[in-house]
């Protein structure tokens, strides 16, 4: 039995989604914390259980028989977040997994600015303790999260963000992808390498590419943090939220998510998604 909690996440719905293609509904099972949200998966034989990280008493009865659990990182950060991912680990290995895998970062530093890559690496930490075998898929900067990044640019023509740095973009199919063949092929052991996009591309860069597949000028316009921070604030992002993206950029300033690395092409035996193709699909219409 293979367990993916976070299921009907993006990148956990993904992973279930493909993992039916390997193998039999009856060897997959979702915890997630809405049962209801993942009816569609049990009508096609997978088992569904809720699963709260949040809540220890509801994960041996989620993990119940499995070989291996698919950790999918929380959205939170901090200390809550470490406290999550470990209670998943410890009923991962009490529920007698052979295998924990978790979606880890690329850039996972205790010494990060960027606020998740702390609990990335203090999470790692507790799956070398578990005494578990383990993967820590080390997983590219989400292509998703430069769309998120560049939406107010679509509609004002102007990118404008504090300085940053190189980012080796990556799409969530291809990393899914990655996960389920790290599920069924036993590839990929311990601390994965950089599980990257083909290339690293800065925000001067994606402005580029939006001018060149929108056909309108998009100009980058560089901010300070402190200036960034307040339009966030000021346009009803809470504080945390705006701090994070300061930290995300400081990171990135670093270099934090600058490395290309071919093991996520070399395991796909395929090459991955560009950057430039995955922005054109999400923002020019379909024909």
């Amino acid at each position: 039995m293979i367990i993916v909690t976070g299921a009907n996440g993006q990148l956990g719905r993904m992973v279930a989604e493909r993992l039916l293609k390997r193998v039999p509904a009856g060897e997959i099972g979702v915890s997630v914390r809405d049962v209801e949200a993942a009816r569609d998966l049990g009508a096609r034989g997978v088992r569904v259980r809720r699963g709260d990280f949040d809540d220890p008493e509801t994960l041996p009865h989620a993990f119940e028989g499995a070989s291996q659990v698919l950790i999918v990182s929380t959205g939170t950060t901090g200390e809550t977040a470490v406290q999550g991912h470990r209670t998943a680990i410890d009923a991962a290995a009490a529920a007698g997994a052979k295998r924990i895998l978790y979606t880890s970062h690329m850039g996972a530093n205790p010494s990060s600015p960027f606020h998740p890559m702390p609990d990335h690496a203090a999470t790692e930490e507790a799956l070398r303790r578990s005494g578990v075998p383990f993967t820590s898929l080390r997983n590219g900067f989400y292509a998703s999260s430069a769309l998120e990044l560049v939406r107010a640019a679509l509609e004002t023509g102007v990118l404008a963000v504090p300085e940053d740095g190189p980012v080796a973009w990556t799409a969530h199919a291809d990393l899914a992808d990655a996960a389920v063949l790290a599920l069924t092929d036993e590839v990929l052991d311990g601390l994965s390498p950089a599980l990257t996009g083909p290339a690293v591309i800065d925000m001067a860069g994606i402005a580029e590419i939006l001018t060149r597949v929108t056909g309108r000028p998009i100009r980058r316009v560089v901010v300070s943090d402190d200036d960034y921070r307040a339009q966030l604030v000021a346009h009803g992002a809470p504080e945390s939220a705006a701090d994070l993206l300061v930290g995300l950029f400081a990171a990135a300033r670093d270099g934090d998510f600058a490395p290309v690395d071919p093991t996520l092409a070399d395991v796909l035996g395929r090459p991955v998604v560009r950057l430039e193709d995955f922005l054109k699909s999400a923002v020019t219409p379909s024909r």
